[in-house]
């Protein structure tokens, strides 16, 4: 069903076909975690949920795959943190632009940006540096679904937190981000948002929620859970 959505996505414009590539290597890690949540993926997502109810402005930054796989949560973690919405495309252009920001309005999205960037990522040479300044720009916290590497690093160089979502640990993203997530995109939202729901307003919790998480030490352990489940197979 997901592969059917993201090939008709791709028929719509959308997707980019280059994001079916992305997908599929997405999807392969996914088998080797046996399609579920594993323990380092809900430590990561516990901590993303963290530090978004400490943020002082959260953005979820949103692509064409990211839409394509799952709108509406994407939407609904941006209306429980609260935070902004921002579109983000490597392969940009106006008509793709309004059509992804005009299917995440149609999702239930209010107020999305990216229509109109008045910023730029510095470093980064690609349409990906376009941004809008009360979004992107200014956050201090951002989710990047789904991400490429060279902007993950150019966002935490802007000093920003970034929390990923991307189902290998070993990407550059993985390896760049402050808070790794690899875990299925939908799960991982939906992880996200119940960890919300159970930490706020619950300040010493989240203040040890945070200074208790070591992302590296953490990418390192779903790394020996995917050498396990191989073994297991074997």
């Amino acid at each position: 069903m997901v592969r059917e959505r993201l090939a008709e996505a791709v028929e719509s414009g959308l997707v980019n076909p280059t994001g079916l590539i992305s997908h599929g290597r997405g999807e392969a890690f996914d088998y080797l975690m046996g399609e579920r949540s594993l323990e380092p993926s809900l430590r990561a997502e516990r901590a993303a949920a963290a530090f978004l109810l400490r943020a002082r402005n959260p953005v979820v930054c949103v692509n064409g795959n990211a839409a394509a796989l799952d709108a509406k949560n994407l939407i609904a973690l941006g209306e429980r943190i609260p935070a902004k919405v921002e579109v983000n495309i490597f392969h940009r252009t106006e008509e793709r632009m309004e059509l992804l920001i005009d299917y995440l309005e149609k999702q239930g999205g209010k107020d999305v940006l990216g229509r109109n960037p008045d910023a730029r990522i510095p470093g980064l040479t690609s349409d990906r540096a376009l941004c809008t300044k009360e979004g992107i720009f200014d956050c201090d916290v951002i989710v990047v679904p789904i991400e490429d590497g060279d902007r993950a690093e150019a966002l935490v160089a802007m000093g920003k937190i970034v929390i990923s979502i991307d189902l290998n640990p070993l990407s550059r993203t993985s390896k760049t981000a402050s808070v790794s997530i690899s875990d299925e995109m939908t799960r991982a939202l939906e992880n996200i948002m119940r960890n919300i729901d159970d930490l706020r307003g619950k300040d010493a919790e989240i203040d040890s929620v945070i200074k208790g998480y070591d992302n590296k030490a953490n990418r390192m352990a779903m790394i020996d859970c995917i050498c396990e489940s191989l073994h297991k197979e074997a």
